[in-house]
């Protein structure tokens, strides 16, 4: 009897290894490895092309944390995603709240906000950049027109990182909106019938009392989600500023890439690389730790 109930368990196991076994293979082959890869890279000299690398440690870090344009790269990211997070994070809410709100041209306005997201953003930022022309930009033009003179919105140290934040603001929105409107559709109406007797008469005390309570997970997953997709911004830099002027807009996946493939510094590349991802693990597990809390409400 124990026999049988062993070898059970046994060919359940193996069945259970057999059919794991190639998504396991393949997240430690495109997932865990090149993490691995990049962690152990990170502690040696190696430089793109050489043929050899040497152990130095934590040589990279040292030089890394006492590195002027690091930690101007870092501040900068850092503003970017504080910034950008509360900004299109509100903002999606509100064109959700606008659009479940109305009665007609729901699915036009649904479209209108979510281009940004379906479009390429190399390419959108290419447009961006004829837009801000500082002489022959669209902006411009039009701040002229009401009397205001324009800026040199790139290469202005004063308005180049937050001008970024602006397209990254406009690129992030519909994409949250959707989410929101996904969380708003699974709200139960009958939590509004039993808030208005309760006496929420008004849109704000409906809001306050059912709405935003009952959208604390989604809330949380958009505002860990767009923290993420901030921390990664780099199209954007590469393409509008490259990191000017006098890297007032380099962030930290720049940096990396400079350093990785401009200046052949692959080690210390993996070491900025190592800093990005621990700031994402970071946000990643926040986001698991809430939900095992079941945090549910605001």
């Amino acid at each position: 009897m124990a026999d049988g109930i062993r070898r059970r368990r046994l060919a359940e196991a193996l069945a259970a290894l057999s059919l794991s076994g190639p998504a396991v293979f393949l997240m430690v082959l495109f997932l865990i490895g090149p993490l691995v890869v990049v962690a152990l890279l990170s502690l040696t000299d190696y430089q793109l092309g050489a043929a050899s690398l040497r152990y130095i440690g934590l040589g990279n870090y040292a030089e890394m944390f006492a590195d002027r344009v690091f930690q101007r790269s870092l501040q900068n990211t850092l503003v970017y995603v504080a910034v950008v997070v509360p900004a299109s994070v509100g903002l999606g809410l509100g064109a959700a709240l606008l659009i479940e709100a109305g009665t007609s041209l729901r699915a036009f306005y649904r479209a209108v906000y979510f281009l940004p997201v379906m479009a390429t953003l190399i390419a959108m930022a290419i447009v961006w950049e004829f837009m801000l022309h500082p002489t022959l930009g669209l902006v411009n033009l039009t701040l002229r027109e009401f009397g205001i003179e324009g800026y040199n919105w790139l290469q202005d140290r004063r308005t180049a990182l937050f001008t970024l934040c602006a397209i990254g603001i406009w690129q992030s929105v519909g994409f949250n909106m959707v989410l929101f409107m996904a969380g708003l559709t699974a709200i139960p109406g009958e939590l509004y019938e039993a808030a208005a007797v309760d006496g929420a008469r008004t849109g704000i005390d409906r809001f306050r009392t059912v709405t935003w309570p009952m959208l604390g997970p989604v809330t949380l997953f958009v505002v860990v989600i767009t923290a993420i997709r901030s921390f990664q911004v780099f199209d954007t830099v590469q393409v509008m500023t490259k990191g000017g002027p006098n890297r007032a807009t380099e962030v930290l996946l720049f940096t990396m890439y400079q350093e990785g493939f401009s200046f052949f510094r692959t080690g210390y590349a993996a070491a900025v690389t190592v800093v990005f991802l621990a700031f994402v693990l970071a946000l990643s597990l926040l986001k698991t730790w809430a939900i095992n809390r079941r945090v549910h409400y605001a």
